[in-house]
């Protein structure tokens, strides 16, 4: 019988994940079947419910649930129990397992797709959501010279200056409360790019040679993107490789097995380049 999981999330019609996970099965011949759910807002409990008790044995979990999903499982990992934040349940019987695949994601496609160190690096991280959560730890085990949180809500920032200050230091704030600042990496975990929108930066944010990177992913560059661009940034990245080193940890927790992501991330690419 066929095994099934999901992505939910809101909006999720745009999610690669049933294309990723669709090959990763190929690759390592597993029997599973992989769909895009959408949940209304108050909605994701019921959803979840539904989706498990008809038979599925896993979730990936998008925008704007993570927080809700990490109170609705019974059971964590230690990175998720940090994070306080889910993005993969794990159903089996009636244990609900919270994973928080995201830093992984992450660390793995800067530091070795992109070919860029974190360690002795200024890393300012952009929001202060379920997105920002799951990637604070893995960046500070990475020894960055610093971190820095900014969230238009500054207070939002400094709880999690506060929650994560026993893994190390982190300078917390609103984004003009770091103009004057240069960092060699800037992350945008917001949603902003969903709406086309753009956090308001410090025009003098980005180090001489730094990376801009953006969580979500497009077709064309984000307008957090076209902004890095605009300001002279070399270097340039969306979340799609993230999406799919996640993916693999999330499929390894599912399977058992871990996929090789180089040939999905060159499928995707391949695609991008012929719209």
């Amino acid at each position: 019988m066929t095994d099934r999981y999901a992505v939910i999330g809101n909006p999720v019609a745009h999610s690669k994940s049933p294309l990723i996970h669709a090959t990763f099965a190929r690759q390592t011949h597993q029997d599973l079947r992989y769909e895009a759910i959408l949940a209304l807002p108050g909605g994701f409990i019921t959803t979840v419910e539904t989706f498990r008790q008809q038979g599925g044995k896993g979730m990936n979990i998008t925008v704007p649930f993570k927080l809700e999903a990490y109170q609705f499982a019974n059971e964590l990992t230690e990175r998720a129990r940090v994070a306080r934040a889910v993005n993969t349940f794990k159903f089996e019987n009636d244990k609900i397992l919270g994973d928080n695949t995201d830093g992984a994601g992450l660390i793995r496609d800067i530091t070795a797709n992109l070919n860029f160190p974190v360690t002795n690096k200024c890393v300012l991280l952009m929001g202060a959501g379920g997105a920002s959560r799951g990637v604070i730890l893995p960046l500070l085990q990475q020894q960055p010279a610093m971190l820095a949180i900014a969230n238009r809500t500054p207070q939002k920032a400094l709880d999690l200056q506060q929650q994560f200050a026993v893994y190390g230091q982190i300078n917390a704030g609103g984004y003009m409360d770091f103009a004057g600042e240069h960092f060699d990496i800037v992350i945008n975990a917001t949603a902003a790019s969903l709406s086309d929108d753009l956090p308001e930066l410090p025009d003098s944010i980005f180090a001489a040679e730094a990376l801009a990177y953006d969580m979500m992913y497009s077709n064309k560059p984000t307008r957090f993107l076209q902004y890095a661009a605009q300001h002279g940034v070399p270097h340039l990245a969306d979340g799609i490789g993230m999406l799919v080193e996640q993916a693999a940890e999330s499929f390894y927790l599912w399977r058992g097995v871990r996929p090789d992501t180089r040939a999905v991330m060159a499928q995707l690419k391949n695609s991008r380049n012929r719209l």
